[in-house]
């Protein structure tokens, strides 16, 4: 008699019912992913777009496999092919998207467990302040198209991120008094930007032909996804290296700070939430530093020459 119950207990530890043990659900990886970004991402995430980008590329690599197979060691061997590509930075993104889905497939009961939870990420270099000098600039606007031209300038002369500049609508540009207003940011809060000269005839010419509600819309006029393939095209003919469509954000602020601009403006116009972030760019204001103190130096002499005069005129 014990025999036959071990037997049927057995028959049910195969069956996945002993001790409450459930059968994993059998979805494939890419059916999750894109249940996540129609169902979860489109409607809670400014930046689901980065989460499609995400999906796509993590799906060359576990395309089909069933959601539940996937291990730790699974993600490892990812981790190893994709950091050849990629930088570190853009791998982690890509770790952090698995595992908000894979948290996400629990709670909807598509998975028991993340795999994730044993994976590491990468150490970055958050510190990176890559940015164009001023022949790279004349160099990359020389070598684009009329239209990613217009959003380079963009880039160049606000600091707005990627996203901020291909979602914004006519709405928010008021070229009467020279201004851009910029909402829903990535820092939460909603700035204002000045439009010089440069960006004024940019935007003038694009609202002459403007066709919809956005100032950068592509042939659907709607706004444009990526504009990765145009920029990396434009960067080669431009022999800039090393270079990312982020660090024009970078070539904004450095260019304002050895402009002399003080680091608490360039804080308000580039929409930091801490006043660090803005400090990576100190360093770059050293030859004003150089100057003011060259200027006090001037009038420091003055004063000892007047000094040395008046003790010889019997003054002091």
């Amino acid at each position: 008699m014990a025999e036959k119950v071990l037997a049927k207990k057995k028959t049910e530890v195969a069956e996945g019912k002993f001790l409450d043990v459930k059968k994993a659900p059998k979805i494939k990886f890419d059916e999750m992913t894109t249940m996540y970004i129609e169902k979860y991402a489109k409607a809670n995430k400014k930046s689901w777009t980065r989460d499609a980008t995400c999906a796509k590329n993590l799906h060359r690599h576990f395309s089909s496999i069933i959601l539940s197979k996937i291990t730790a060691v699974d993600i490892e061997d990812y981790k190893s092919e994709r950091i050849k590509q990629v930088s570190p930075r853009t791998v982690n993104i890509e770790i952090k998207f698995l595992k908000a889905m894979f948290n996400k497939a629990i709670v909807w009961g598509k998975a028991h467990g993340n795999p994730t939870d044993k994976v590491a990420l990468f150490k970055e270099d958050n510190k990176r302040t890559r940015y164009l000098e001023e022949n790279e600039i004349r160099e990359l606007l020389d070598n684009c198209s009329d239209k990613l031209r217009a959003i380079i300038i963009t880039a160049l002369n606000t600091g707005m991120r990627k996203g901020e500049i291909l979602k914004l609508r006519w709405e928010k540009v008021d070229l009467s008094n020279k201004i851009l207003y910029i909402i829903e940011t990535k820092a939460g809060e909603d700035r204002e930007i000045p439009i010089n000269d440069m960006l004024y005839e940019s935007l003038r010419n694009l609202e002459e032909g403007k066709n919809g509600p956005y100032v950068f819309p592509n042939k659907e006029g709607k706004p444009y996804v990526d504009i990765r393939k145009g920029f990396k095209t434009a960067l080669r003919r431009a022999g800039i290296k090393n270079f990312r469509f982020h660090d024009l954000r970078h070539t904004f602020a450095s260019h304002l700070v050895m402009a002399g601009v003080d680091l608490k403006t360039v804080q308000e116009l580039m929409g930091h939430k801490s006043f660090e972030m803005t400090l990576r760019y100190a360093h770059l204001s050293s030859s004003h530093k150089k100057a003011a103190i060259g200027k006090l130096g001037v009038k420091m002499q003055s004063l000892v020459t007047n000094w040395l005069q008046g003790c010889e005129d019997g003054k002091y």
